[in-house]
């Protein structure tokens, strides 16, 4: 293994346990794993071939070449201030919303981002071959060399800017963090009303495909959509004992009949 193809991680959270395997298994060794919290690294490090731990930010006499910040947003600043690089180092972060220029107080002109767009979670089991992997660098070196490393591991790879990644990820929490949102409000008002929270699955499994298939701005159904007020405020009335889920449920279906009029479905 040469020193080029190896990796050493700087944090063990949700992404990193996913992707640090996935890198090992793909050619790029990873070396070290460092984290706040000793014993989430050590327990990363056990799902590796050949890595440690590592008990500090100081990495300059480390064997890797990418450095990988995979740790929360409000962390990667203090990180980057504090890391410690052996010449020639490429220091990466993973974050959807930090601009790459948040990298700048490193010692290195050989930053990157690699952003996988995913929702990650230490439970379950990802397949990264299909997981969109966007890259953002500032050099030539840097790309070429995280370009190969997300190819490896994903089908699809794409370059992109940190404006453009900013609004993939609004996006994304849109789609996939308010999506959830939405259901576990749902699975609340049944439980409330002693239901059971299974009776909607086959609902959400076919709106979430017909939504993907003919696109969303098709899908769309229901009360909102066709314009009927009289079903929209009895909605509302039997809500009225939560404002905030009344609030919330007459601000979302405004805002379906602004954008189809009162027109039938």
């Amino acid at each position: 293994m040469t020193k080029s193809s190896s990796v050493s991680f700087i944090g063990s959270g949700n992404l990193a346990w996913h992707l640090a395997p996935a890198l090992d298994n793909s050619g790029f060794a990873v070396k070290e794993v460092y984290s706040k919290n000793p014993t989430h690294a050590e327990a990363l490090v056990e799902r590796l071939y050949q890595a440690n731990v590592k008990a500090s930010l100081d990495f300059s006499t480390s064997s890797s070449t990418i450095f990988m910040v995979a740790t929360s947003d409000d962390a990667i600043q203090e990180i980057v201030r504090e890391i410690v690089l052996p010449d020639d180092a490429i220091l990466v972060h993973t974050s959807g919303s930090q601009p790459l220029n948040l990298l700048g107080y490193a010692a290195t002109p050989n930053l990157g981002v690699f952003y996988p767009l995913q929702t990650f979670s230490k439970t379950r089991k990802i397949d990264f071959s299909g997981v969109p992997i966007f890259i953002e660098c500032e050099n030539s070196k840097t790309e070429k060399l995280l370009m190969a490393m997300a190819k490896g591991i994903s089908k699809n790879v794409f370059k992109i800017t940190s404006h453009e990644r900013q609004a993939l990820h609004v996006a994304a929490v849109f789609a996939a963090n308010f999506t959830n949102h939405m259901l576990l409000l749902a699975q609340e008002i049944m439980k409330e009303n002693s239901l059971s929270f299974d009776w909607l699955k086959p609902l959400i499994s076919e709106m979430i495909n017909k939504s993907l298939t003919i696109g969303p701005e098709n899908a769309q159904t229901g009360p909102a959509r066709r314009g009927d007020f009289e079903i929209l405020d009895k909605h509302m009335e039997f809500l009225n004992d939560n404002e905030s889920l009344e609030e919330l449920y007459k601000l979302i279906s405004q805002d379906i009949v602004d954008r189809y009029g009162e027109s039938e479905e």
